[in-house]
């Protein structure tokens, strides 16, 4: 219970705090456990499922947040920050692209899909009606108002308002700031016109494999000279990875659509009720 408690004002108030999304995703991980040892602490038939089905759709919902982020990584390989003096890559070549807060900002303008599915996740993180997030807190709210603990309900609840401040504002910098990039202005030379982009084969592109330079093919393990050639490819030419937006577009729809299959997540999560009960 101790535990519990903890967990929920903890991960709550200090993840208001953060800047870095992956600390602001872990100290997030502590709030939900919160909920998840409540469900544990009352150890009812009732709470027990609550326990199953919030592990359940909580890995889902922070599986699909996290390929979503390693996603919005690969397609900001083309922009570049917006400063007259300097032109600073957004990727940072020793550690993941994506890793503050404000990197996301305005990314609805980039890639509206994966700025609504991310917004969709985050929603069921907040526990946000229909979302499946919801259903979840709900049973474990009920489980624990059934069984007496109207205190622990109510700090879970509150600690739930907070920590939807710093989802809310992720989903704030996505849709209603401006982005502080650009794609990088050397699509806009002369040269664009004709499908080119300059760069260098071996430090300066994030390009790999074959590639089309003069209208040859060159394997870019080969001994070629480090210098500027012409790649035949346009901006619009690059695209997500099927499996990676199949993956995305799959879990976001079950996050949604619950609502609409209910059944068969409660038959699973009554099946593992069972056998947990006769283990």
């Amino acid at each position: 219970m101790l535990s519990s408690l903890f967990s929920l004002i903890i991960g709550s108030v200090l993840g208001l705090t953060q800047f870095r999304i992956k600390r602001l995703f872990a100290y997030s991980t502590i709030s939900h456990i919160g909920f998840i040892l409540l469900a544990l602490t009352i150890n009812s038939a009732e709470s027990i499922q609550s326990y199953i089905f919030y592990i359940l759709q909580y890995s889902l919902s922070n599986l699909n947040a996290f390929i979503i982020l390693v996603t919005i990584g690969y397609t900001l390989y083309l922009y570049v920050y917006k400063e007259k003096e300097t032109k600073r890559e957004l990727v940072d070549q020793n550690n993941s692209p994506v890793q503050l807060v404000s990197q996301i900002k305005g990314y609805f303008h980039v890639n509206p899909f994966i700025a609504i599915s991310l917004s969709i996740t985050l929603f069921s993180f907040v526990g946000i009606p229909p979302v499946i997030g919801f259903f979840a807190k709900q049973m474990v709210l009920s489980a624990a108002l059934d069984s007496g603990y109207v205190f622990m309900a109510l700090i879970a609840i509150l600690t739930s308002v907070i920590g939807a401040g710093y989802y809310l504002n992720l989903v704030k910098e996505i849709f209603f700031n401006k982005p502080d990039y650009e794609k990088n202005p050397s699509f806009y030379d002369n040269d664009v016109k004709k499908g080119f982009f300059e760069t260098s084969l071996l430090n300066d592109s994030h390009l790999v494999g074959y590639i089309s330079a003069n209208g040859k093919e060159i394997n870019s393990s080969s001994s070629v000279k480090q210098e500027k050639r012409k790649i035949f490819f346009k901006p619009e030419n690059i695209t997500i990875n099927s499996s990676l937006s199949g993956a995305i577009s799959i879990m976001t729809l079950l996050l949604i659509l619950f609502i609409y299959i209910p059944a068969q997540w409660f038959n699973v999560v009554n099946i593992l009720t069972l056998i947990l009960f006769k283990s």
